[in-house]
């Protein structure tokens, strides 16, 4: 059974972005989403502290040297910031990171092909400094030939010039399978 569609009316879009805005708009009633209740303090201080990544870092390699590690811009007028690790790399991933009402979330553009989204428990004092821990909520595009998927994040400021990243991957199944630890420094 078809259920009826109801028009929304149109917003006018910027003139740059005019050209991909459809004539018209439809959805069905009931699945146009809530407003998510946000607070605009809350938006303010964790994309403030996102965003003073901005800059490229370099990643301690095995040997204790230092290399290409992850880019990180503050993209859609300050609501989201964009990681590109390992950029150029074949295995080359981004994460993005904004907000969604109150909750702090973080999409994995994974090298295996999925895309994790995790959303952040709070902010947290750990060993090496603030941190940010992210839970696993879902994931898209995800594949019987996936053997992983990045399920848990750890987001560690240890300084201005310093992070930590610890990630955490778990099996098709759902088990833990192992975690790792990127040392990140600020490329000067």
């Amino acid at each position: 059974m078809l259920r009826a569609r109801t028009a929304l009316p149109l917003i006018p879009a910027p003139p740059a972005l005019a050209a991909c805005q459809n004539s018209t708009k439809t959805t069905d009633a009931g699945d146009w989403p809530e407003p998510r209740a946000s607070s605009e303090f809350l938006d303010q201080s964790v994309m403030n502290r996102l965003a003073a990544l901005e800059g490229e870092w370099e990643l301690k390699q095995e040997d204790g040297s230092w290399g290409k590690g992850s880019t990180f811009t503050v993209t859609s007028n300050g609501s989201a910031v964009r990681e590109i690790m390992f950029p150029g790399e074949p295995h080359e991933m981004t994460n993005l990171y904004h907000m969604d009402g109150e909750d702090i979330v973080a999409t994995h553009y994974c090298a295996v092909g999925n895309q994790p989204r995790l959303v952040a428990t709070g902010f947290e004092q750990a060993e090496g400094g603030p941190s940010l821990p992210f839970e696993f909520q879902s994931v898209s595009n995800f594949r019987e030939s996936h053997d992983h998927v990045m399920g848990g994040l750890t987001l560690v400021f240890v300084d201005a010039d310093t992070i930590h990243e610890v990630w955490t991957s778990f099996d098709s199944e759902g088990a833990f399978a192992h975690e790792m630890t990127f040392e990140f420094r600020r490329k000067k």
